[in-house]
């Protein structure tokens, strides 16, 4: 696999917080890479550091140390994020615009204008299988579940060839995590480097080419789901996360 999507070498980041802002360090040395043309998850336990590394990867924070790059450019040039789409965990928009209003805003941001915003727009709604009665409400009146499908639509509506999804599944009812998994599916075959985050591990192991784990601002495992359960010796991806976990706890 030559060809990069992601690459992080050696990740640091500290947060300063509280009244005397005293330091917590969050990530301690993480490196891993994305390949191309890959779906690959990003699993571990609350706070362990994955939207940090995805905020980072996306230029929302900057690095202590370390070497990040996404399509061969830092996540800090406004030019790696022409080729971006993102969906943060909980997204938040302007909750006067309905939801196709919301479309041709971010649309229009991404370049996309006339008939082929408009091709377009139907064609992420259709992929996300938003539905035609609550597509023209307010924002403010959706659901969870609604807001998670917007905010898909409105990350993919320029087709990126780097897609950074922070729990997309979250919020979601089995049938939106299978429309979910399929839009996934169906991007990465059109041309779609995926990297997302999930704390739904079934859901990572029926999508995934690759993941990593990570607990405690380390990664853990790096591999294929078979590599990683035939190392551990443990049969699914939720017992070698509990392991660690327990691990890191005792």
């Amino acid at each position: 696999m030559n060809e990069k999507a992601i690459e992080i070498k050696d990740l640091h980041k500290t947060y300063r917080q509280g009244f005397w802002l005293s330091k917590k360090k969050t990530l301690f040395g993480i490196s891993l890479e994305v390949g191309k043309g890959e779906i690959f998850g990003f699993i571990g336990p609350n706070g362990a550091g994955k939207s940090t590394t995805i905020k980072v990867l996306t230029g929302l924070l900057r690095k202590d140390s370390g070497e990040v790059s996404i399509l061969g450019k830092d996540p800090n040039e406004s030019a790696s994020r022409v080729n971006l789409g993102y969906l943060p965990e909980q997204p938040y928009f302007y909750d006067s615009l309905s939801g196709y209003e919301l479309l041709k805003f971010y649309g229009g941001l991404s370049g996309l204008k006339g008939k082929l915003l408009e091709e377009r727009i139907n064609w992420a709604l259709t992929l996300v299988n938003a539905n035609a009665d609550w597509i023209h409400r307010r924002l403010r009146t959706y659901s969870k579940g609604m807001q998670q499908r917007i905010g898909l639509a409105q990350a993919i509506l320029h087709k990126p060839e780097l897609l950074i999804l922070d729990e997309p599944m979250s919020g979601l009812d089995p049938l939106g995590r299978r429309d979910v998994r399929e839009a996934i599916l169906t991007l990465n075959r059109e041309g779609s480097t995926v990297f997302y985050s999930s704390h739904i591990l079934g859901d990572v192991e029926a999508i995934s080419n690759r993941v990593a784990m990570i607990i405690d601002g380390k990664i853990s495992h790096t591999g294929t789901i078979d590599e990683i359960t035939k190392q551990t010796g443990r049969g699914s991806l939720e017992e070698v996360l509990a392991k660690e976990v327990s691990r890191v706890v005792d």
